[in-house]
């Protein structure tokens, strides 16, 4: 199969349309051609008139590993060209980075989930676009999460850098995708295109999302592999608690734990509540001690989440509800356990973080309450999960 990158550079009716024009690429490490090669490097040497880089979080070269670090504008020191941040003194481009090219070229891979803010940066500069009249194309990456929806919609009022609209928390789109779907739901006046993939196959093992074919490259520091991919629309909201996602570890946001937690004992519990929702995945008892971060140099008991290997079953595994059901059984063996971390989170700073991450306090007051049932969740989830399966299908490309 081919990305968008790859058709692009190798169709000149593709690149016809950039002749003449000053292109920006907004892009990070994993911005590679199916050879590697960045794609900076690729579109200069196709001779596109490359005047400009974006970075997202974690900047173009992804070079800061812990999370929410700013990064700074600078000179690309092989072109010269100027590279913008959109996650630094401003999260939105600017008036002066607008004046330096005419169409913007986004090839960013993305996980598949509501919150990696990658899917709100492509919201921002859809928006400023289409303030500007320059013109956005996105070199579809896949989404190596895969079709599946999961997860609450984000309720109006708690639209955030980490929540753009009223989506799920697995959205199951594209990039490209989710940009028809931006256009559409907020009457953005933009010339606005996909160079879509060729081949992408989501439903299809064993990749189901992501071809194996394809070296997998970090798109942020803490996205390490597919299984991660897999397991983020639930580890994630490990960032709103006490829990340790794993940051200091090797496998970041594949695991969950704390120094005061008996794994076993809450697996167990898990299995008590709703052992419908362990399928499809393993879970395994781990200890582990991280460098940075939460409980940094403490050893940790906690559970390893494999979404990969024979048991895993990409249809069953629901890795919002898996998390939501940790919390629950930590919450059932422990009233008291200090589980919510209160503390500013992606620019919001009066709202708790796991309430921002989920878009709304339903899942937490779940949680939090003694009698509420995993059947309860499921009636809170279930229909703004069919809901959206609905809207998004007039905005599919495969």
């Amino acid at each position: 199969m081919n990305f968008g990158i790859d058709r692009l550079l190798a169709d000149p009716e593709l690149r016809r349309p950039l002749q003449g024009k000053r292109v920006a690429l907004l892009a990070h490490p994993a911005s590679v051609t199916a050879d590697l090669t960045h794609s900076l490097d690729a579109l200069v040497a196709a001779g596109v008139n490359v005047t400009a880089l974006f970075g997202p979080q974690h900047g173009v070269r992804g070079d800061l590993q812990d999370n929410m670090m700013e990064s700074p504008d600078f000179t690309d020191p092989v072109y010269g060209m100027p590279v913008f941040s959109l996650y630094g003194e401003v999260r939105r481009p600017s008036g002066q980075s607008m004046g330096t090219f005419d169409v913007l070229l986004l090839d960013l891979q993305d996980v598949g989930c509501r919150i990696y803010t990658f899917v709100t940066t492509l919201l921002y500069v859809l928006e400023a676009c289409a303030s500007h009249g320059k013109a956005v194309r996105v070199l579809d990456r896949p989404n190596p999460a895969g079709r599946p929806v999961e997860g609450t919609t984000l309720r109006s009022g708690w639209e955030s850098f980490v929540g753009a609209g009223p989506m799920p928390m697995r959205h199951g789109l594209t990039l490209g995708e989710m940009g028809r779907w931006f256009v559409r739901r907020f009457g953005l006046d933009v010339d606005y295109r996909v160079i879509a993939m060729a081949g992408w196959r989501p439903d299809e093992g064993p990749g189901f999302g992501w071809p194996p074919e394809r070296v997998w490259v970090n798109p942020s520091p803490n996205a390490a592999n597919v299984n991660m991919a897999r397991a983020y629309a639930g580890t994630v909201m490990l960032e709103g608690t006490t829990l340790s996602e794993g940051r200091g570890t090797t496998r970041p946001l594949e695991l969950f734990g704390a120094p005061d937690l008996d794994a076993r004992e809450v697996l167990a519990q898990m299995q008590r509540l709703a052992p419908v929702w362990l399928e499809g995945c393993t879970l395994r008892p781990i200890a582990f001690q991280p460098t940075f971060h939460k409980h940094v140099g403490t050893l940790c008991g906690g559970l390893f989440i494999h979404a990969e290997g024979s048991r895993y079953d990409h249809q069953v595994f629901r890795p919002w509800r898996l998390q939501a059901l940790a919390f629950k059984a930590i919450r059932a063996l422990r009233r008291d356990y200090p589980l919510w971390r209160d503390f500013p989170y992606e620019y919001e700073f009066d709202k708790l973080a796991i309430d921002v991450i989920n878009g709304g306090t339903a899942l937490r007051e779940w949680i939090d309450h003694p009698v509420a049932t995993p059947g309860d969740l499921d009636t809170l989830a279930g229909p703004d999960e069919a809901a959206w399966a609905e809207e998004r299908q007039d905005v599919l490309l495969y």
